[in-house]
């Protein structure tokens, strides 16, 4: 009787401290990096790297947690990764972690 239940103790601890680990996403590689800067903007536009771009219809915005946030929930300023569409507009928008930020340009040889 005592193992078992030393045995339940041990995964519920263990699925505890998984919870709390850091998730690595995986961005997209057709991804272009840029900084969210300036004024909001009304829905759907927002300013990357000093250039008004428009959401995509249905476009979609992650946070650092990778959780779909709305437009009114967009900081004044960060490091994003975002896609572009077809038609010019932004698909999908990556709020970036400093490490995400520092591992794209890496990558990219900067």
């Amino acid at each position: 009787m005592r193992n078992p239940l030393l045995l339940m103790t041990f995964f519920a601890a263990l699925g505890a401290s998984a919870s709390h680990a850091q998730l690595v996403r995986t961005l997209p590689a057709n991804g272009k990096v840029g900084e969210l800067a300036g004024q909001q903007h009304p829905f759907p536009l927002v300013q990357i790297s000093n250039k008004v771009v428009r959401l995509a219809p249905g476009g979609l915005i992650y946070d650092q947690e990778n959780r779909t946030i709305v437009h009114g929930s967009l900081p004044e300023s960060a490091s994003v990764l975002f896609v572009v569409d077809a038609n010019g507009d932004v698909s999908r928008l990556y709020l970036l972690r400093p490490e995400e930020l520092a591992r794209l340009e890496r990558a990219a040889g900067r």
